[in-house]
């Protein structure tokens, strides 16, 4: 067909009649007209599909903010996931490491009080933790939870009021298996109604266990499994109530890689079996996590365990470095120890706000990591002396710590660009977080001299300017450094 056949075939009469509606401003061919009247429709249809983009954009959006908000204003991490709190690690106190099971409303209330009149609570310790043995040992006639009524006489909704007016949050312990690891009711196969009972009480956190495991045939579930019944419960409860989800602590020591899956469920997971007050279980805590210090980051956490100092003999140099690697690769910081009774130094290890302030770093989530494992080769596991150089991000500038493993004193070196976090050709402003002072600046390496046995040397280092001129060799790093002429210096 031509194009001559497929104009429209327009009568006098119709001109006429179209002519009769054209504007004074000049006569249009009645094709135009007809076309921009197709054009008017797909611009309809076109208008039409933006109003329902927006409309399906709207509601996405609001229910976002109804899905993912908590009570604290922070975002879940994902739809559907039960989190809107933990976002930073947990710092808080746990009664187990000293008290064990002799814990009464006396000896919790007393700790809070001493949290906030140390300054503690102030610093970022905002959680009073209560681990086993606080249950009566059976459960009542209709199936719930019973708080032992010795120990804690006026109740858990007295308790945790008592401790929210003091201005802290209050933890709670369980277990995924018939019973908790001293033998009281475990919450196997009453999730829901423990994670109900919980939050009736007025708890924002539930630390969950690992022992009185169900045999296979009960069960038939992985540790996956296990941990995910009393996560979907929480979920579920946080959905239907409208509040803020209990925080969740994964306590199964590290069985079966919970830093691949633990993420999906709560907001820290244990990484190893049970600490001790002694240097020996620092050390291989620090050489396990070494290897999965790529898990951490905003709301979840390789959990190091409950803290240490002020317990045992370790000395103040083994405190420090405690303390120091457990805040650096982000794990939750629960003191341990009797607080009406806990000594200066220790107190004050707990106490370095700088070191605190790359734990809770609001903009960088992620741990420090080795770059160097020093006494070993890299990436060789060794419980007694773990990767020694460690360097992180942080909101301020480059974190590294140097992590001396002998029991000797030591000289520590490094290059800075051993670090992927430091530019070549840069000096750098060196800041001490234990002597808090300023040291001048470091231009391609650093050495920390005398380091002592089982002692640490953290460090912040800020970008400041370029290194001075004629530095030679002309790269830090050897290793094909070459001229724009082809001249090459490592040969």
């Amino acid at each position: 067909m031509s194009a001559e056949e497929t104009e429209p075939l327009i009568d006098d009469a119709a001109r006429q009649q179209h002519n009769e509606h054209v504007s004074p401003a000049g006569r249009r061919p009645l094709r135009s007209t007809l076309f921009e009247g197709r054009k008017g429709k797909v611009a309809a249809v076109s208008a039409f599909v933006v109003v329902v983009v927006v409309w399906w954009l709207s509601l996405l959006f609001v229910r976002t903010l109804l899905d993912g908000r908590g009570d604290d204003g922070e975002h879940w991490p994902k739809p559907g996931q039960h989190s809107t709190a933990g976002r930073l690690p947990v710092m808080g106190y746990n009664t187990w490491n000293y008290f064990a099971c002799d814990i009464n409303e006396t000896v919790i209330i007393e700790t809070v009080s001493e949290l906030n009149s140390l300054g503690l609570a102030e610093l970022g310790y905002k959680y009073m933790n209560l681990d086993d043995c606080w249950h009566e040992p059976q459960r009542s006639p209709d199936g719930f939870l019973v708080a032992n009524r010795e120990r804690f006489p006026s109740g858990m909704n007295n308790l945790t009021d008592t401790i929210h007016a003091l201005g802290l949050k209050a933890g709670i312990y369980s277990d995924s298996g018939w019973y908790t690891c001293q033998m009281y009711p475990g919450s196997y196969q009453n999730e829901a109604r423990d994670a109900k009972t919980f939050q009736d009480w007025g708890f924002d956190l539930l630390k969950y266990d690992n022992c009185a495991e169900p045999f296979d045939t009960v069960i038939r579930e992985g540790m996956v499994g296990k941990f995910q019944r009393m996560s979907e419960a929480i979920n579920d409860l946080a959905l239907a109530s409208g509040r803020t989800p209990l925080i969740y602590s994964l306590c199964q020591w590290g069985r079966e890689q919970p830093w691949l899956w633990a993420r999906e469920f709560g907001q820290s997971w244990r990484t190893t079996t049970d600490i001790g007050p002694a240097w020996s279980w620092m050390s291989d805590i620090i050489n396990t996590n070494s290897f999965i210090t790529w898990a951490s980051d905003f709301y979840g956490h390789n959990d190091l365990d409950m803290l240490e100092v002020g317990n045992g003999n370790m000395t103040l140099d083994e405190q420090k470095s405690h303390f120091t690697a457990w805040a650096l690769m982000k794990s939750p910081l629960l003191i341990g120890t009797d607080l009406r009774i806990i000594a200066n130094e220790s107190l004050e290890v707990l106490s370095n706000r700088e070191i605190i302030a790359l734990n809770q770093d609001p903009v960088v989530g992620t741990a420090i990591s080795p770059f160097r494992w020093g006494i070993n080769p890299d990436w060789v596991s060794n419980s007694t002396h773990p990767a020694q150089y460690w360097s992180g991000k942080s909101e301020n500038g480059t974190v590294f710590m140097l992590l001396n493993t002998l029991d000797v004193p030591s000289d520590m070196f490094f290059n800075l660009t051993e670090s992927p976090w430091i530019r070549a050709g840069r000096q750098y402003a060196v800041r001490d977080l234990w002597t808090h002072t300023d040291n001048g600046t470091a231009v391609r390496n650093f050495t920390a001299r005398n380091v002592p046995p089982h002692g640490v040397v953290a460090l912040l280092l800020r970008d400041v300017d370029d290194e001075p001129d004629g530095i030679y060799p002309p790269c830090a790093v050897l290793e094909w450094c070459t001229a724009e002429n082809g001249t090459r210096y490592d040969e």
